[in-house]
């Protein structure tokens, strides 16, 4: 589909650019045409008001000089006179052929194409003027102007082509991305819903079993309410991401105290910290506005904390810092110390469904909080990174100031 995408793109893109050679040249060439036409009649017209005068020395050199010839014609249309220094004029029955040419053909001007000649009449009372101007050269200039357009239309077509490949490249490769992106995320779904699905279908098969005891029937439909919960927390997870990819409008956010907002979280896990034998501590400001949603803020924070309780080293210490960065910005801060995150993983730590090294262990998360956090943050205009060196690892949330 992508590489189909790709083609009907470069497709479109030079057929409008051969369209618009088209026009360009067609252009040209009329316009070349009708310029080399205008100035010959023009210059014919000139020698009919006064031959003689055409002839001499003193006529005006910016005028379109052509071969040419002229005929005087009597009342009975005899040839009374012909002069011109560009042919020879001794062909009587040439001059007599062209001059009737002319007569038939009825018009002021016009071109005879046997002959290589354009004429022009002028009619005074008692005899006719027909001067004759060669278009050799006229029509040879014409051909190498389409000669010309046609090779310098041949090779841009071929810059066009190449450009629009490129240009198609460049331009299909976000939907490409998106494209893998979907399959990948389409895989990893059905690879977290395969094993519950396995375990409700497997307890639910059991428990329609004859002569199954009341123990077995409460521990087994116990691990179908897990199963069941565990997909509906993905389902929700998905749903959120789902929505954070297609907010519904714009979302008008009011001022709040993030830096009240990060204490009462730290205070929240201090005890599931406690719990897991790991400590908690609460550094920086106090008091920090920022514009924001308070729900999607405290859900960023909690997912930091979760992920560092999942990644502590036992006994390690997780510090969670709030500090301005500058005059409109600031930062939160959570690093707990663990195993290093390797470079390779960084890059990626934030996509769904990303499976780090083995040391890593998702312990029961389907990879999907780290790829919430970064949505919210970026709703909110602010970044999301993580860092890791000398057995620490950092997350950090910037985000504007109010």
């Amino acid at each position: 589909m992508i590489k189909r995408l790709r083609w009907k793109f470069v497709l479109i893109n030079m057929t409008i650019v051969t369209l618009m050679l088209c026009v360009i040249f067609s252009l040209l060439y009329s316009f070349t045409r009708m310029d080399l036409e205008n100035k010959s009649i023009a210059m014919m017209r000139s020698i009919a008001a006064d031959p003689v005068r055409q002839g001499s020395p003193t006529e005006q050199a910016h005028q379109v000089r052509l071969p040419y010839f002229t005929l005087q014609l009597g009342p009975d249309r005899e040839i009374v006179d012909a002069g011109g220094g560009y042919y020879d004029l001794s062909n009587g029955e040439f001059l007599q052929q062209v001059a009737q040419a002319v007569l038939d053909a009825h018009g002021p001007v016009g071109v005879l194409e046997e002959y290589n000649l354009r004429y022009c009449r002028v009619v005074t009372p008692g005899n006719q003027t027909l001067v004759f101007a060669d278009i050799t050269s006229e029509q040879a200039t014409l051909h190498n102007l389409v000669r010309t357009c046609v090779v310098v239309g041949a090779a841009s077509f071929l810059i066009f082509l190449g450009l629009s490949m490129l240009l198609a490249r460049w331009a299909v490769g976000p939907v490409e991305q998106a494209w893998r992106e979907q399959k990948q995320f389409v895989a990893d779904a059905s690879h977290e819903m395969k094993t519950p699905l396995t375990v409700i279908t497997t307890n639910a098969e059991l428990l329609q079993r004859q002569g199954v005891d009341p123990e077995s029937r409460e521990r087994l439909s116990g691990n179908v309410l897990t199963m069941a919960r565990h997909m509906r927390k993905l389902l929700e997870q998905m749903l959120e991401l789902a929505q954070g990819d297609h907010p519904q409008g714009r979302q008008e956010y009011a001022a709040l105290d993030f830096g009240e907002l990060v204490r009462d979280q730290v205070l929240t896990y201090e005890a599931v910290f406690f719990e897991a034998g790991l400590e908690l501590e609460g550094r920086g400001e106090e008091h920090l506005a920022v514009n924001g949603d308070e729900g999607e803020l405290r859900q960023v924070v909690d997912i930091l904390l979760d992920n560092a309780r999942k990644y502590a080293s036992p006994g390690g210490k997780t510090v969670v810092e709030l500090r301005h960065a500058g005059r409109r910005k600031c930062v939160l801060a959570v690093s707990n110390p663990g195993p290093e995150i390797p470079a390779q993983d960084l890059a990626h730590i934030f996509q769904r469904f990303y499976r780090g090294d083995a040391t890593r262990a998702r312990n029961g998360s389907f990879g999907l909080g780290l790829a919430i956090a970064q949505s919210i943050v970026l709703r909110h205009r602010g970044r999301i990174w993580a860092t890791s060196g000398q057995g620490v690892n950092t997350f950090q949330v910037e985000l504007p100031v109010a």
